[in-house]
């Protein structure tokens, strides 16, 4: 009875060690398929920036502003940011604040293009399911900048939950501010306040 006790414990055992490898593999498959995705999206990024200098027509700074912000996901990050302010909103409030929202951060986003030409660095990526967080360096004229991205798989795809450039979050950061703006004045003057940004740009 010993014998076969001792025996079925080593069968398990070598049973789960053989499994380990193969959760380990589909793990790095993972790391690679996000790493791909972004590596891939910042080639394309690069190659419509050109060198320094260059002059963009509107149909260049669309194209940019495209591929650098249709990986985002939106609709997530309006409803983070919102907090739960979010969930006493209409439909058509909610579709409303998301483009207005969506807007200011394409906008955001174009203002400083010498950015996107920093040389990345992928120093880890942790997968956790369908969520996943990605730790990057950027590097431009000798200065080395942390940037994260906290990626999530919706309909299949990994998309941009959230991303955190020296520290800063800008899903959170657009949360305090809104939560400010609620607290004292409520959701049409918010509204207003983004209608009129997306207007002066």
């Amino acid at each position: 009875m010993r014998l076969i006790i001792i025996t079925l414990l080593t069968y398990l055992t070598f049973s789960f060690l053989a499994f380990i490898p193969s959760v380990n593999a589909g793990s790095q498959d993972v790391e690679n398929e996000i790493r791909t995705i972004l590596e891939e999206r910042d080639l394309e990024i690069k190659d419509v920036l050109g060198e320094r200098g260059t002059e963009y027509t509107d149909e260049q700074r669309e194209k940019l502003k495209g591929l650098i912000n249709d990986i985002v996901d939106y609709p997530s990050m309006a409803r983070f940011a919102l907090d739960e302010k979010y969930d006493e909103l209409s439909e058509d409030q909610r579709k409303r604040f998301t483009e207005l929202f969506a807007e200011v951060i394409r906008q955001q986003s174009m203002e400083q293009l010498d950015i996107y030409r920093a040389e990345v660095h992928y120093d880890n990526i942790e997968v956790d399911g369908n969520e996943a967080m990605v730790y990057t360096t950027s590097e431009l004229d000798n200065r080395r900048i942390p940037v994260k991205y906290r990626m999530t798989k919706t309909d299949g795809e990994w998309v941009i939950a959230d991303i955190s450039v020296d520290e800063v979050w800008t899903a959170e950061s657009y949360r305090r501010s809104f939560t400010n703006i609620l607290r004292r004045h409520g959701f049409d003057r918010l509204m207003e306040s983004l209608e009129r940004r997306v207007e002066r740009a």
